[in-house]
């Protein structure tokens, strides 16, 4: 009689988070905002200690963000401890995401929204979304847009950006070598599917390498002399050019690159800084906020009511 209970507690239970995930599902953040509702965005970046790198990156997209969404407040989270230990003894203040979350939740804010800077869907943005459903209960609804590059699609469009900015230092035997910073997840596949799609789309003096992951210098650099290339420019591959693009890239490989008998430019530029990708992160939020699509799960069980 018990387990009889229990099952039926729990048919119950999986009743009500079915209808409430379909509610979520169908709706849209800021129309659903009721009276006394307050809506928020928070921009959430691992953070650098370089001023300049910060001004044109994190700063830029907050003030894109900004401008963006004129009627709702937004926030910043740094989620690097030793960062915000750094920039704290200059005495700037930067919290963490958790802090800024109940810093919104304390100020009655019932929905945020939420954008990282981060590129891939690695173990940053994994612990992020950890501290986002810890945080859940506080608020009304918290929504998190995807990093830069999460689908195919995102690839496609980083890669027409950045190959049309190159595009007038593009000659016969110049290549160039996007360095990003390489994650221990599975997500670091994003990166060889970067270079893969690059020559598959007609690109083939541009590649793809990591400091921390794969594909490694070596592997460039076997591609490259292959190739038989005579230049080779360094762009990096990531949001802010801080510590790792200016002495891993701009002299560690730099100096590596040249070693090997190449003629080495390094393009000293965060994506960040770059217009059209801030306007990519930027569409992320609008999907985020607006309807989303039905979940696995959903479309499954919605499948399964159909046919029954």
């Amino acid at each position: 009689m018990w387990n009889k209970m229990k099952y039926m507690l729990l048919s119950v239970a999986l009743v009500c988070v079915s209808l409430q995930a379909q509610t979520a599902a169908d709706s849209d953040f800021l129309h659903d905002l009721g009276k006394g509702d307050k809506a928020a965005v928070l921009i959430v970046s691992f953070g650098t200690s370089h001023d300049d790198a910060r001004a044109v990156t994190v700063d830029a997209l907050f003030r894109t963000v900004a401008e963006e969404f004129p009627q709702m407040d937004v926030r910043e989270a740094c989620t690097s401890r030793m960062i915000r230990r750094i920039l704290q003894k200059r005495g700037i203040e930067k919290d963490t995401p958790h802090t800024a979350l109940l810093k919104l939740a304390a100020e009655g804010y019932t929905h945020v929204a939420i954008q990282c800077s981060n590129l891939l869907d690695g173990e940053e943005v994994e612990a992020l979304r950890e501290e986002v459903q810890v945080m859940r209960p506080f608020f009304k609804e918290i929504r998190m847009g995807t990093p830069l590059l999460h689908s195919v699609e995102d690839c496609r469009q980083v890669i027409s950006v950045l190959t049309s900015r190159l595009q007038s230092l593009n000659t016969p035997k110049t290549h160039f070598v996007w360095v990003g910073h390489g994650s221990p997840s599975t997500a670091n596949a994003v990166y060889s599917q970067l270079d893969y799609m690059l020559k598959a789309e007609g690109h083939p003096n541009f590649h793809v390498a990591t400091i921390e992951g794969y594909p490694t210098a070596e592997t460039v650099l076997a591609k490259l002399k292959e190739a038989k290339a005579k230049k080779v420019i360094l762009v990096p591959l990531v949001f802010v050019a801080g510590d790792h693009a200016k002495n891993d890239i701009g002299v560690n490989w730099r100096e590596m690159f040249a070693g090997e008998g190449f003629q080495v430019d390094v393009i000293m530029e965060g994506l960040g800084e770059i217009p059209e990708i801030r306007t990519l992160y930027l569409d992320h939020l609008h999907r985020a906020m607006g309807p989303r699509n039905p979940s696995l799960s959903e479309r499954k069980k919605a499948y399964e009511q159909e046919t029954e």
